[in-house]
């Protein structure tokens, strides 16, 4: 095992630091050629100078501005991007100063990199939360080995370790509490701001602050599988699966740039040919035509509305992995839940207890805690929790989803499941008739009892399904396996639209593929939100899916398109409402850029727009999309 470096994690730090520090150097350097060129057009403007020092001072600005962007136009036509924003500025004013307008040549300029300015500072702005995220990444882990301890990288860190984390520490893999007790600040994760409290045998998710007190955890995941590595992955990704929106403008601008620089040339040449027009006015039109016709504004503002939208998004613990999940919220008008885990807080508790003559409680309980005990299900740990005596040992334990477990105990065959189960194995029972998730008990073919047990709604899921209502879903469907009385008790107390119990995961792909149908039919999409390693199928299927609870199904996340990171189901409507400004700001962006766009165009070609009218076209155009795309960052989206 390799030791953790602590100089080798300094330098990078040190690298990651100066890294930040050359893109500031950079956009400071843009700045400082600003002013020089400004200062320079100034005194090159200045009447007390001769004309040859004029131009020569014209000269000297044009290139301290220009020639960045003129070596990119030339370096890029070598690669094959000819018609792109810096070929149409640099053939722009180059044709200007042949003309001999100056000062218009250094104008259009000056406004280009003043444009880029501030669309790095938007940009910058937009990925501070997104990149707040990746400052979840560990940097060390602190193995506890034979009574020592050894500074590693968590990458090293082998399943079933133990490791400790001071105060202060970020949490550096998955695990389980074994020692200690502390408040974690999960705000990075999950983007609740009040800090979580946990102790011995409660799950300790990486990435998490510890802020109080020393705890020993028992890692339970390779560094690769760890909430950390999994969000980092996912924000990381997120960027490359682009919204149809997106798509559009970028095609659309590979279409519609060599189109206007062939309308400009036809500006310059036809006129002076067929109407006898004056060379030097005409091409002094075509070349303002072209300064306006540089599609800057849409191409980098709607790429920032989406990343401003996903940013929003993840500092409210909602992560999606990419704009066109954010872009087909907008189209949802139907809703599916998972009941346990999702909308209800997937605590069971049992609250009855009801053995078969002969059979006593204690006994009951003892049965169906030994073969519960390897499960990780909710129903599952209330059984354990209510039993705290013996746990027999079982032998050829299996579980059949949708209906229970079975195992030999004593060399005798125990089901523990739902009346499913004791059909399937031809069990004579007395169905109980109780609000609740029953399980019943079968030894050796012959009925022992049930025990009941319940679980309730999540704080928020009423305010959940009102808000969804609000935003215009007014279709809410839960789907449970639970049966007909405790899903439709559960789904009158919430309000929902529908419900369908008694499910195995098949089933639910068939009931959300007959709501896709439906959905579909009228140009409209389906969301389904789940938690479990059962719910992946649907995941999958669904339009949209929402994995729910943080990362604790791994299958469930990677069957996902959106994750919420907390334990709210408010989030999905907080997501879409998100999606919804997204939108808006958008469309307000495209519209207003085309808008200006024709009618600068038009006005130019007419002649009654001059050069310095022509750079507000495109890059104050430019400027205030940007900045109207940034207002996603300091939108409130508190339900």
């Amino acid at each position: 095992m390799k030791s953790y470096d602590v100089k080798t994690d300094y330098k990078v730090k040190r690298k990651q630091k100066r890294l930040k520090n050359e893109l500031s150097k950079e956009t400071k350097l843009t700045i400082i050629r600003l002013l020089v060129s400004f200062i320079l057009l100034l005194i090159g403007s200045s009447s007390l100078l001769p004309e040859p020092v004029n131009v020569g001072f014209f000269v000297v600005a044009y290139l301290v501005i220009g020639a960045r962007i003129v070596y990119t136009a030339v370096k890029n036509i070598f690669h094959g991007e000819i018609f792109d924003e810096n070929f149409l500025m640099s053939i722009a004013t180059i044709g200007a100063i042949i003309l001999g307008e100056y000062p218009e040549a250094i104008a259009v300029m000056l406004f280009y990199e003043l444009g880029n300015v501030f669309e790095d500072v938007a940009v910058n702005r937009s990925k501070k939360s997104i990149s707040a995220l990746l400052e979840v990444k560990p940097a060390f882990a602190t193995l506890k080995l034979d009574g020592k301890t050894k500074t590693v990288d968590p990458s090293e860190v082998k399943i079933g370790q133990i490791i400790l984390v001071k105060p202060g520490e970020k949490i550096p893999l998955d695990g389980t509490v074994v020692l200690g007790q502390s408040s974690v600040d999960t705000s990075a994760l999950t983007g609740e701001s009040m800090p979580q409290n946990i102790k011995v045998g409660d799950q300790a998710l990486s990435g998490s602050i510890n802020q109080n007190g020393t705890l020993q955890i028992k890692v339970s995941k390779a560094y690769s599988d760890s909430t950390v590595a999994k969000i980092l992955d996912l924000v990381q990704n997120a960027s490359s699966k682009k919204a149809d929106t997106e798509k559009f403008i970028t095609k659309f601008a590979k279409i519609y740039t060599p189109i206007v620089v062939g309308l400009a040339a036809a500006l310059a040449i036809v006129p002076p040919l067929v109407a006898n027009g004056a060379w030097d006015v005409w091409i002094y039109r075509a070349l303002i035509f072209l300064v306006i016709s540089c599609p800057c504004a849409l191409v980098i503002s709607v790429p920032l509305s989406f990343f401003g939208g996903i940013g929003a998004a993840s500092k409210q613990g909602i992560l999606v992995k990419g704009s066109n999940y954010l872009e087909a919220l907008n189209n949802v008008d139907t809703v599916a839940f998972d009941k346990t885990g999702t909308l209800t807080k997937g605590q069971f508790s049992v609250i009855q207890v009801t053995p078969a003559n002969g059979v006593t409680k204690d006994e009951l309980l003892q049965m169906a805690a030994s073969v519960e005990k390897n499960s990780t299900h909710p129903i599952a740990v209330s059984i354990l929790d209510a039993y705290t005596g013996k746990i027999l040992p079982v032998e050829n334990a299996t579980e059949q989803a949708g209906h229970g477990l079975s195992a030999e105990v004593d060399g005798q065959e125990v089901i523990v499941g739902n009346a499913k189960a004791m059909t399937r194995a031809g069990v004579e029972f007395t169905e109980a008739n109780a609000v609740g998730t029953i399980v019943y008990i079968a030894v050796a073919g012959k009925f022992w009892g049930d025990l009941v047990i319940a679980d309730e709604p999540k704080k928020d899921a009423q305010e959940a399904i009102r808000l969804l209502n609000n935003r215009g879903i007014h279709k809410t469907v839960m789907l449970t396996g639970d049966n007909e009385k405790v899903g439709s008790a559960i789904a009158d107390k919430l309000k929902m639209s529908a419900v369908y119990t008694n499910l195995l995961p098949e089933n639910k792909v068939e009931i959300v593929d007959d709501l896709l149908h439906d959905s579909h039919s009228v140009n409209k999409k389906v969301a389904f939100v789940g938690d479990g390693i059962n719910d992946t199928p649907v995941l999958a299927t669904a339009d949209i899916g929402f994995a729910m609870g943080g990362l604790g199904s791994d299958a469930a996340v990677e069957a996902a398109d959106i994750v919420i990171m907390g334990d709210e189901p408010s989030k999905v409507a907080r997501a879409m409402k998100i999606a919804k400004r997204t939108r808006q700001i958008v469309i307000q962006n495209i519209s207003f850029a085309l808008i200006i766009k024709i009618l600068f165009l038009s006005l130019g070609a007419l002649g009654m727009v001059n050069m310095w009218q022509a750079v507000f076209a495109d890059v104050g155009v430019t400027i205030i999309a940007v900045l109207n795309a940034i207002r996603l960052q300091f939108i409130n989206f508190d339900n």
